[in-house]
């Protein structure tokens, strides 16, 4: 009997549950919930942000008002739920995954009056892995060009 077949078994064992507990892998609001003004840019995260990409938005509006229409945005996407927060908060973190393997990226925006506008914060990140191949900055970009049209 050739080594071949038990081998290539274990391995569609092995990724079988790897992609499960990708997918299943509980989110724990702390974890997760956190304020994108501390966040700092690095591989695999797109900060907006004082130590971001690009520096935190100034938007014309109440901070709830922002946060509302970027939630509306956020939940219209397909495969992105909230995992915490609300407008009336200030803080909103978003879970969106991928199509094919169900990877989580987290995304946490929030927003605060900044003296003649709100001043808005994003931080997306990725969970598994180190390097997201742009996915949280073509997504937050489009969430903002958005919001930025309405």
């Amino acid at each position: 009997m050739s080594l071949l077949r038990p081998i290539s078994t274990a391995f569609a064992v092995f990724a079988t549950f790897g992609f499960a507990w990708i997918r299943l892998a509980p989110s724990c609001e702390k974890d997760w919930h956190v304020d994108p003004k501390d966040a700092v840019a690095a591989s695999g995260r797109y900060v907006v942000g004082s130590q971001g990409h690009v520096p935190p938005l100034r938007l014309s509006g109440t901070p709830t008002e922002i946060l509302t229409d970027l939630d509306r945005i956020a939940m219209s996407s397909p495969d992105t739920e909230r995992l915490a927060g609300s407008p009336d908060e200030g803080r909103i973190t978003y879970i969106s995954r991928s199509k094919v393997f169900g990877f989580p990226d987290y995304t946490t925006v929030a927003a605060e009056s900044g003296g003649d506008g709100t001043l808005l914060y994003v931080f997306a990140r990725l969970r598994f892995g180190r390097d997201d191949m742009g996915v949280n900055r073509r997504r937050v970009r489009a969430w903002l060009a958005e919001l930025q049209r309405d």
